[in-house]
Order: C-alpha cells, then structure tokens, then sequence
C-alpha cells in the first residue's frame, strides 16, 4: 500500500485510545493516562466528557446513545520517555480493578456494569464491539506482572448494555487486545498484543462461537513476523482487519483470507487504534481516525478502501 497522508487533528493527548468517529464530526476519545474521556472537534480544539478513575481504554458507542467503556482499573503506569509517553509496569497502588462502565455523555455520569464473570474479576478490559442485536463482545487483556512475574490467562466475553448478563465466549486467551466483527458480523477477530496475532472464530449465535480443534490453523488469521506487537483493530468495508501495530508503529492489513498483508507506517512506534468516519458526507467511511499514543496526537487519513460504520452510529 502507497504511503498515506496524515493530517493531524490534535495534540498533546495523555496517551489516546479508543477513536469513536461521531455523526457530527468530532471524535471521542479516551487518554488512558488523563485519565478521561474527551471530544476532539474538527478543529483540534479538546472538551472533556468525563473524568475516569482507573485507565479507560476501548469505547463504542450502544444501541441507547450511550458510551460504554472498558476500563482496565489502571494496570498500566505511565512513563515519560523523552518526547514519548509509555504504558509501563502494574502499579498495584493504582489498580482498581477491571471494569466495563457505561458513561452518559450528556452528563458525563460513569456507572459500572460488570466487574465480574461467573465470580471471577475482570482483570483489564481492553476493547469492545457491538453486534447487531444490541450485545458486546470484549477483550480483557489481562495484568502482566513484572514485579511479580506472573502474567494472566484471560476470556473473551459477550456481554449486554443493561447489566443483566455476562458470558464467557473463549478461554484462554493471551493478551487479548483489539476486537471487530466482520461487515456481515458473522465473524469475530481479536488480536493477541505479545504474540503478535490476529484470532478468528465463526459466530454461530449471540455470544456463542465455533471452538477449533486442537492444531487447527483456521482459529489463526494471521501471525506477523518479527517483534510487532498488535494493539487494538477496526474492519473496513472490504473486510480488511486494520490493526495498529506497536513497535513496527502504523497500522497492518490483513484481507479475510489472510494473504497479502500490508503496512501503513505513522511515525509512531506507540500507534494503537484506528476507525473510521464519514468526514465529507459521502456515506463511504473513507477518513481513518488514527491514535498516535506515544506522540499524544489523533491524525487522520484517506482510507484507500471503504470503511465500515459501526452499529448504533
């Protein structure tokens, strides 16, 4: 893919996450290490929503007009390298435990949903998807421990707006990251932060997926090369999974059958999201909203392929 032109929109972010591309034209945010929700306008000037205690991180927008957020209780302690802002080591004087919130953007209003699965804690709640019937599918990265030397084995859960239930869809996991449904939503994709992966499991029903056998290769869409480490993704209107890509910074996409991939280099070796907006009113989705985490900037860019809007946008 040709190098693309980046406009940025905004700086000076306290490690942006989580790009929601509104019908209105502005973009909302998280800052991980704000740590708050924020409006960017079109002309880069900054509105706080909400303040969050812990590190918000994935957003998306349900089907109620509300914004609900995976918070990862603040797992990740921030580092200033430089010119360049870093997530680093568990603090556990910072945690407050993992957590899928729902905020009232009118007001700003923070209310928890879920803090638990079948009795067991979300350890970090990285990002989140809305199907078509009004459910969520989300990651939870897990906590990985330096100091400890442990790090978690973790789920992907389906889960509904109103907080009344909660299932698990596949376990275990490892360092479960970004998450996308298929334009015609009847696939799920997750990328694997450490191991440089992107997963892929058929949806047979609401929260319920086909489990590979054992050695089976076609749970696996894609495996990168090298030290690239995936951060969160959003699908485009080809089908194409465009995950931000950590280290190698930019964004890599992978086609439904897994060939050809392809790299959009940013600059910044922090990028970690990407969605898609309909800046010019053509109803084609083509502007991608891109978080530069380390550099604290949102950019955007033509998209060379259609985009895909999320559901209740």
């Amino acid at each position: 893919m040709a190098a693309l032109e980046m406009t940025e929109i905004t700086s000076g972010l306290r490690f942006p996450e989580g790009p929601i591309a509104m019908p209105d034209g502005t973009v909302i945010l998280v800052e991980m290490f704000g740590p708050r929700i924020t409006r960017v306008h079109p002309d880069g000037r900054k509105e706080t929503i909400a303040e969050i205690e812990g590190g918000p991180n994935g957003a998306a927008i349900g089907p109620d007009g509300a914004l609900y957020l995976c918070n990862n209780g603040g797992c990740f302690s921030p580092i200033d390298f430089g010119d360049l802002l870093f997530p680093g080591p568990f603090d556990p004087s910072r945690y407050i435990g993992g957590r899928i919130q729902r905020v009232d953007i009118a007001t700003g209003a923070v209310t928890d949903l879920y803090t638990e699965c079948d009795g067991r804690p979300l350890r970090a709640p990285n990002d989140l998807v809305f199907d078509t019937h009004g459910g969520f599918y989300f990651t939870d990265h897990g906590i990985h421990d330096l100091g400890a030397r442990t790090a978690d084995l973790t789920s992907i859960y389906y889960a509904l707006p109103d907080g009344s239930s909660i299932v698990e869809v596949e376990f275990p996991v490892d360092s479960p990251n970004g998450i996308g449904l298929s334009p015609d939503g009847t696939m799920l994709y997750w990328a694997e932060t450490h191991h440089g992966r992107v997963q892929q499991r058929r949806i047979t029903s609401p929260g319920v997926v086909e489990h590979p056998m054992p050695g089976d290769p076609s749970g696996c869409l894609a495996g990168l090369p090298g030290y690239q480490l995936l951060d969160s993704l959003a699908i485009d209107g080809a089908g194409n999974v465009c995950v931000a890509t950590l280290a190698n910074g930019g964004v890599t996409v992978i086609p439904a059958d897994g060939s050809a991939i392809d790299h959009v280099a940013t600059g910044d070796m922090l990028t970690t999201n990407i969605c898609f907006g309909d800046d010019d009113g053509s109803g084609e989705y083509r502007t991608a909203y891109i978080t530069l985490s380390g550099t604290g900037k949102l950019v955007k860019v033509t998209w060379p392929h259609r985009g895909l809007r999320l559901n209740f946008l």
